[in-house]
């Protein structure tokens, strides 16, 4: 039989979205002879296996993702994280996963205000608005959006830049689109309803199409006025969401670059509600609550069928 890891945990959610959080600083914790996790953690067919295994609702921990907090590379940073979907594959960034970091680093630096993390998608800031007991609200500076194609990427060639209401084909009709990138990539439909159409299917089917060579994060979005959208999400490697940091940031952009809402949004989700501002020429900045569910240890068996 295995050996079994002890990997000390938090659970986090921002607006339903729900993080496992663990840091190399508690990698140090007693293990079975042999076993050192904090080298395990450079591994990343471990890292795969594991966010795995921890993401499972019924024998995990069950969450939406798996996030490894590390020490940042550059002295001006505090932490580096990396972000990995429940089906193992890793994310470029996470905007309800870095506000859930943002309280998992406050928990332990209760002081600070701001923290610059490094991520695959570039060093994001996050500035603490609020705190009480477990429960945080966070301004996160996620960068300008990504309006070119290849940088996307999106595979059509010579498609004029943002790509706006482009005419995807799916199931034998073409659907309009909006394509843009946070870091990680985007298409964003606009919807008058959620009920008359079978959003799930399609967002699936998106999420592989051959056009998006790294798949894609799909947002079914209605337009409620000028300052508030309403959205659905189909996360890459993960499926439906209540809620999605970067995905409202995409659709919040695709409805400002269609001319339907003004800069500043409420974006209402299943779960609750985070504000989005994209001012002229700037960076998109996301606004949301944080709050720590649980902590524990999760026992791991690697090479087990979990």
């Amino acid at each position: 039989m295995n050996s079994i890891l002890r990997i000390p945990f938090e659970k986090l959610h921002g607006v339903g979205n729900d993080f496992i959080v663990t840091g190399v600083e508690q990698s140090r914790t007693r293990q079975p002879a042999g076993l050192s996790l904090e080298r395990r953690f450079r591994n990343p067919e471990f890292l795969r296996r594991l966010a795995v295994a921890i993401c499972k609702r019924t024998t995990g921990a069950g969450a939406d993702g798996f996030l490894l907090v590390t020490h940042a590379r550059a002295r001006e940073n505090q932490a580096r994280v990396r972000f990995f979907n429940a089906d193992g594959s890793e994310a470029e960034i996470s905007g309800n996963g870095i506000r859930c970091v943002g309280g998992y680093l406050l928990s332990r630096q209760p002081d600070a205000k701001r923290f610059r993390i490094e991520t695959h998608a570039g060093v994001k800031t996050l500035d603490c608005l609020k705190q009480a007991e477990g429960r945080w609200v966070f301004r996160v500076t996620m960068g300008r959006p990504i309006l070119d194609p290849q940088k996307i990427p999106f595979g059509v060639k010579h498609t004029p830049m943002p790509v706006i209401r482009y005419p995807l084909p799916i199931a034998g009709r073409k659907l309009r689109v909006t394509v843009t990138s946070m870091g990680n990539p985007h298409c964003s439909l606009f919807v008058s309803s959620f009920e008359r159409i079978d959003w799930r299917a399609i967002g699936q089917r998106i999420e592989m199409h051959p056009l998006f060579p790294n798949r894609t994060n799909v947002e079914f979005v209605k337009v409620i006025s000028k300052q508030q959208i309403e959205v659905r999400f189909w996360e890459r490697g993960v499926g439906e969401t209540s809620s999605s940091g970067t995905g409202s940031c995409g659709a919040a952009v695709a409805a400002i670059l269609n001319g339907f809402t003004g800069r500043r949004l409420r974006v209402r989700t299943v779960a609750g509600d985070l504000e989005v501002e994209w001012p002229e020429n700037d960076e998109v900045r996301l606004t949301g609550p944080v709050e720590r569910i649980a902590s524990g240890t999760y026992y791991y068996q690697p090479g087990a069928s979990n």
